[in-house]
């Protein structure tokens, strides 16, 4: 029988002139367009293992959610000391290669190859404290989480079990990788963390910069298209729907025009507000406690607590 595929020539890269393509692209990555950090090839964080390493963090967390749901009274601490033991190997490692971006670069002379051991070992060692920094915070991570998944469960009538909303809600998934990714920012590792970020936005269509900082009991319901900048504040018992975003309203620039980083850019959402679908939030503004902000309002100033804007209000402004 022939084959309705045709032969694959012998010699492929003859086949497509890829000689002059791949020495031009040595080319760029060498010298025309060269962009590696500090000038050296590092090595990257993996976001397949970052997925690996929350998971088991999320099963260490909550085994009988996120682990084995068989698990008894006997099996449970061994899978959860098993399950931390290998996820926080994998973490330590994982925050190793994030520092390589964002640690200040030391220099070495060339061929000193002494110095280059002592400066990776130092930096093992810095990965191993932040990892044991993290893993001694888990249980008050646990405690945010809890108080993220009650207020699910209270603030919404469809919810018909705390094992739905942990399962098959978004916003809880966001809000856990969020918290994770936060602790890792605060602890000085947010090349990692904003991986994490990343890969929960890509999961629930929710981008939360692990840079924001969010109080207990946060509730995001639906949830797609939900954005939080860097220096957002969120106070406790918060409640947010689909397409709100808490953004920036304008980016300062130094005298040369570059844009200046982590200044205080997002609003302050303070305690037991409500921000309905499809809301924008821009600049370093506060909403009062206990204010609700209606669907689709663009909102640029700050307002008293005990507050309820509309979008009728607004045009009327």
């Amino acid at each position: 029988m022939h084959s309705i595929y045709p032969a694959a020539p012998a010699d492929d890269t003859a086949q497509w002139n890829l000689g002059p393509v791949i020495q031009a692209l040595r080319s760029s990555r060498e010298d025309k367009h060269k962009i590696r950090h500090n000038g050296r090839v590092r090595e990257l964080p993996s976001r397949e293992a970052l997925t690996t390493i929350v998971n088991g963090l999320s099963a260490a967390l909550f085994p009988t959610h996120y682990g084995r749901p068989n698990l008894t009274d006997e099996s449970i601490d061994y899978f959860v000391g098993d399950t931390l033991n290998t996820t926080l190997n994998r973490l330590s490692e994982q925050v190793r290669r994030g520092l390589l971006f964002s640690a200040p670069a030391h220099a070495v002379p060339a061929g000193d190859e002494e110095g280059g051991a002592n400066d990776d070992a130092a930096l093992a060692q810095q990965a191993r404290d932040i990892t044991r920094a993290f893993a001694a915070s888990l249980p008050d991570i646990r405690a945010l989480l809890v108080s993220d998944v009650q207020a699910a469960y209270a603030g919404d009538p469809a919810a018909t079990s705390v094992a739905e909303i942990m399962l098959c809600y978004p916003g809880t998934i966001a809000i856990l990788y969020h918290r994770l990714a936060h602790q890792l920012h605060a602890l000085g590792a947010p090349f990692l963390a904003r991986l994490i970020a990343d890969i929960a936005h890509t999961l629930t269509g929710i981008d939360i910069h692990p840079g924001a900082r969010i109080g207990a009991s946060f509730f995001i319901d639906h949830g797609t298209g939900v954005v939080i900048g860097e220096t957002a504040i969120i106070g406790q018992r918060v409640r947010l729907y689909q397409a709100v975003t808490l953004g920036a309203k304008r980016f300062p620039a130094d005298a040369s025009g570059a844009l200046i980083k982590g200044t205080p850019r997002h609003p302050i959402v303070e305690d037991d507000v409500v921000i309905y679908a499809g809301a924008t939030v821009l600049g370093r503004i506060t909403i009062g406690a206990g204010s609700t902000i209606g669907g689709n309002v663009w909102l640029t100033q700050s307002v008293p607590a005990n507050s309820n804007v509309s979008q009728a209000q607004m045009r009327n402004d």
